[in-house]
């Protein structure tokens, strides 16, 4: 077994498509189709399954694929380590951050990063989530942490960790004797409303009514203030649970439904990336996020 067929193969899983797989990797089709029939041949039977303009991993394809992924990704790990120990040219990662989401991972990642390639610049810019996916899209940031329910087409997304809603209120309230708070219990709750909060579109993607009807006395786009308000007693807001908590703040995961999120880094399909987006992307795939993604 060869490395190009091992490589061939994932960017044919990926695609489910010989001509896309064969540009992605930058060889002729005929000489895809051939590796991919040689590596058939090693295993013992057809991992695709064509059905004229239709591809498919067959039975064997599926069992054969993440054994096949991972030998593609230690290999180029092992690259990415070879390349550290050599002079990056100096480069510029635009990366576009949901302001919804804490710090708390990303600077583990961003330190692990800096230790690798000093010599890469990563410029940080918050915003809104469909913000960002717009800057993203425009070609205004190189790639994006994004945390929303639905994404397009077009943008490849990489799963990093999963994280739970849970509401956050001042010690005192009556949420502080329960482990986990159903969400009808918000209903007529004062609330604080996160202007930016994607929350309420994980209904919308579920396609079911949100079973907690809230007073909301305010509403911000800033978190402190947020915060500040819910440490003042002046009501609850539902937050994901990685976020940064001002000191006294009590939370508890909500259940009936569970709702969670998975914040993923994304980049658009096709984009040519540069040699210190290739390096970024690469670690982040096989950084421990500390997380279920």
């Amino acid at each position: 077994m060869e490395m190009n067929q091992v490589r061939y193969f994932v960017a044919l899983c990926e695609t489910l498509n010989f001509t896309k797989a064969a540009e992605a990797c930058g060889v002729a089709q005929p000489s895809l189709t051939k590796a991919i029939q040689k590596l058939e041949e090693e295993l013992g039977g057809p991992l695709f399954v064509r059905e004229r303009t239709l591809t498919h991993l067959s039975d064997l394809g599926r069992l054969m694929r993440p054994h096949l992924e991972a030998v593609f990704h230690a290999s180029e790990s092992a690259k990415l380590e070879a390349r550290s120990f050599g002079k990056l040219e100096k480069g510029r990662v635009r990366l576009g951050v949901m302001c919804t989401i804490g710090p708390t991972r990303l600077v583990g990642f961003l330190k692990r990063f800096r230790a690798a390639l000093p010599s890469v610049e990563v410029a940080l810019r918050d915003a809104p989530g469909r913000e960002v996916l717009g800057l993203l899209m425009e070609g205004e940031l190189d790639c994006a942490l994004l945390g929303l329910p639905d994404l397009p087409d077009r943008v490849e997304a990489k799963p990093l960790y999963r994280e739970r809603y849970t509401v956050a209120f001042a010690p005192g309230h009556r949420f502080e004797a329960m482990d986990v708070v159903p969400l009808a219990e918000l209903d007529q709750e004062d609330y604080l409303n996160r202007v930016n909060c994607e929350y309420p579109q994980h209904f919308d993607s579920l396609g079911i009514p949100d079973p907690a009807d809230v007073r909301v006395c305010y509403e911000s786009e800033r978190e402190d203030w947020i915060q500040a308000m819910i440490l003042a007693g002046l009501g609850c807001a539902v937050m994901p649970e990685f976020l940064p908590m001002l000191p006294g703040i009590a939370t508890r995961p909500l259940i009936e439904p569970e709702l969670s999120r998975t914040v993923s880094l994304a980049s658009v399909a096709g984009r040519r990336h540069s040699p210190a987006l290739r390096e970024f992307m690469a670690l982040a795939r096989r950084y421990d996020w500390g997380g279920t993604a």
